[in-house]
């Protein structure tokens, strides 16, 4: 319990985030010197026990393997419970610290933990921090130098948990107290009625103010940047480029009336920075600072405890609601959400249901926009249409993918205000890991897409597909072409569809397709950055059939 913010306590901001060798399991590494001795700082996923069936705890058991000192960090007000750990780790007979993290939250609840007898009982230091505030790290890097090999602990491990409480009949005591308001919010939150209110108000406060913050940074920081300094220098290397048109098309793209669109230009040097820069990172930024918030104020392991049982039916945990809510605003924080779960196979699932069935928040302005002067019908029929097509495919992909896929086993922290450093180093972490890795790969994206273009590929797609598209979904060639420009911006699409002049039932057909075909190009590299080519193409499959299949059946019942 809060292993990671001692690190980042430890290390600052300067950590390496990567993945363990052959595998999607992420890790961070940083060093911290200690007088002349540099420590490398690894931080492993975390684990309950050793032997787990897990990817990521076999591979925080092989990371304890290679370590030379282990820093077991445990939760001081649930020490029962973590010694089971504790246990295993001292059997591996390696240097180790134990760390009792939540001090002030244990004293605050009346328990009181015997440190120095808690020590001798195990034979290594024992240092209480409170990692929010960074109070005892200092202890715990002073601890460092007196790490070792902890005295020898029975081996009976049917008798684990008897050895565990008479240890702690020897180095724990609990005095009574008061109960306080915060222990009824505790219960209300995960109660069944009381909770359900509460985790709608939070899901639906966290999506306005993600949407907020968001669409304030593009407003008010990134479209002026880019608008008053950006655009000009864009406007004079394109004068300059002017002996050779292929360059210019490259870098700058194309003209849209007579003028460089930083959105739909598609230049490498337009639409490659403008849209991973102004349109994805400030919902990226807002996402992450949302979700190190809620981390913090420990409500989190309470919201996937209230809706485990729903979204078990599903195959899936309680924790798709983050990433599945999110994407409501930005399929792209929402795939990038998907890092909350435990097994790549969830993470698989998830990205894919947002890809096929939760529409941006920009596109369903537009939804709302285009269908609204028809009445709310239409616009409520999308809108189930959609949350049918995310029940049912949650139902196939439960029966139809294999893969392990945990049960929801978390520890409920208490309810506590964030600390500011600690959530601040959070966001800087993860949103330089986005743009290390998204940026390159969105800018690849963008040239590729330019190229097919360029070559006229796309238009020759077009005019072969749209015979047959245009009699099973009842669509026009036009607007056949509009369904393949989603993949470069849905909300774009949605809004060429104004001009054409179509029926409401061709309206209703195309929204839903465009919800449901190829998403957006930063969120197509966003899966592929998280997932890899295999289960892209995966999930390619199965958008790709699913849209078609939908978009015939619209067509054939309305």
């Amino acid at each position: 319990m809060g292993k990671s913010v001692i690190f980042t306590q430890l290390s600052g901001v300067y950590a390496i985030s990567s993945n363990y060798p052959g595998t999607t399991v992420d890790y961070s590494k940083s060093t911290v010197r200690k007088n002349d001795t540099w420590f490398e700082l690894i931080d492993a996923p975390g684990i309950y026990a050793l032997a787990a069936e897990a990817e990521a705890e076999k591979i925080a058991e092989r990371l304890i393997e290679e370590a030379d000192i282990v820093v077991n960090v445990v939760d001081a007000t649930n020490l029962e419970r973590n010694l089971f750990l504790t246990f295993e780790l001292l059997e591996k007979r390696k240097p180790m610290v134990l760390v009792l993290n939540m001090w002030d939250e244990a004293q605050k609840r009346g328990i009181e933990i015997d440190r120095e007898a808690l020590e001798e009982a195990l034979g290594v230091p024992v240092i209480p921090v409170v990692a929010t505030t960074g109070e005892g790290i200092k202890d715990l890097i002073r601890a460092l130098d007196r790490a070792q090999i902890p005295k020898l602990i029975p081996q009976d491990h049917e008798k684990r948990w008897e050895e565990i409480g008479n240890l702690l009949s020897k180095v724990q005591r609990f005095s009574y107290r008061e109960p306080q308001w915060i222990d009824f919010l505790y219960q209300a939150t995960i109660s069944p009625v009381g909770g359900l209110f509460i985790g709608i108000g939070v899901l639906i406060g966290s999506f306005f103010l993600v949407r907020l913050i968001g669409e304030g940074i593009i407003n008010y920081v990134f479209d002026p940047l880019f608008s008053h300094f950006y655009l000009p220098l864009l406007e004079r290397l394109d004068q300059l480029l002017t002996f050779s048109p292929f360059l210019q098309n490259l870098l700058i793209g194309q003209k849209i009336e007579g003028a460089i669109n930083l959105e739909q230009s598609l230049g490498v040097l337009s639409t490659g920075v403008y849209v991973p820069i102004a349109v994805v990172l400030p919902y990226v930024l807002a996402f992450y600072l949302v979700l190190g918030l809620l981390e913090d104020i420990g409500y989190l392991p309470r919201l996937a405890v209230l809706l485990d049982g729903l979204f078990h039916r599903l195959g899936l945990h309680g924790y798709a609601i983050v990433p599945t809510l999110l994407g409501l605003g930005c399929n792209v924080p929402g795939i990038l959400g998907t890092r909350v779960l435990e097994s790549e196979v969830e993470r698989f699932i998830v990205a894919t249901l947002i890809s096929v069935a939760v529409p941006c928040a920009a596109q369903q302005a537009l939804i709302i926009g285009v269908l609204g002067d028809f009445g709310m019908g239409p616009v409520i029929l999308v809108y189930s249409v959609l949350f049918v097509v995310w029940l049912v495919t949650a139902l196939l992909l439960k029966l139809t993918v294999p893969g392990y896929r945990p049960a929801l086993i978390v520890e409920i922290p208490p309810y506590r205000l964030p600390y500011p450093r600690a959530v601040a180093s959070k966001l800087w972490m993860r949103t330089r890991e986005f743009l290390k890795d998204a940026l390159p790969i969105v800018l690849l994206g963008v040239l590729g897409i330019n190229l097919l273009y360029t070559t006229h590929v796309f238009s020759i797609l077009a005019e072969a597909f749209s015979p047959f598209l245009s009699r099973w979904l009842g669509l026009p060639g036009e607007a056949i072409l509009v369904l393949l420009l989603g993949f470069l911006r849905k909300d774009l699409a949605m809004s060429l569809l104004i001009p054409l002049q179509l029926s409401v039932k061709q309206l209703i057909i195309s929204s839903v397709m465009l919800a449901m075909f190829f998403p957006c190009v930063a969120t197509f590299v966003v899966i592929l950055r998280e997932l890899g080519w295999k289960r892209l193409l995966e999930a390619i499959g199965i958008m790709v059939s699913l849209s078609l299949l939908v978009g015939g059946l619209l067509n054939i019942i309305l």
